[in-house]
């Protein structure tokens, strides 16, 4: 499997998310109180892109009238239809056991995977113009 660099741990504070292109996938990145989760951007049920949903938690209750909210950040909801998943698994909240989206892994490294660097990089130029016949380079 390969590792790409994405993002630092600056560029995404806790409970905030990249979206960012990998391989040519699209990819939600987001940061749950310090842990990072990888999500694939498109919604299984109509493709819409995932990770621009909403983040929420969950309203669970024990008994009438009794409210706990819990797993504040850790739910996404679709932007399109409403249907939740589990940023840390992918798993749908509706129906786990068969519809989720691709999760990938994620790690914190201190330093860059060996390989390419990422960019900008800044290439040394001249300007160049055509006369007649002659090219002439201005350094």
């Amino acid at each position: 499997m390969a590792a790409h660099v994405v993002a630092t741990v600056d560029e995404i504070p806790p409970g905030q998310r990249k979206i960012v292109e990998v391989d040519g996938r699209s990819i939600g990145v987001f940061n749950v109180a310090g842990r990072y989760y990888a999500l694939r951007n498109t919604c299984p049920h109509a493709g819409a892109r995932l990770c621009e949903g909403t983040l929420s938690g969950l309203v669970t209750s024990r008994s009438p009238g009794e409210y706990t909210y819990e797993r504040d950040g850790e739910i996404l909801r679709c932007p399109w239809h409403g249907w939740e998943f589990d940023v840390t698994t992918g798993r749908s909240w509706f129906d786990p056991d068969r519809t989720r989206v691709r999760s990938y892994e994620t790690t914190v490294e201190p330093d860059p995977p060996p390989g390419p660097r990422p960019g900008p990089y800044v290439a040394e130029r001249y300007e160049v113009e055509v006369r007649r016949r002659y090219v002439v380079v201005h350094v």
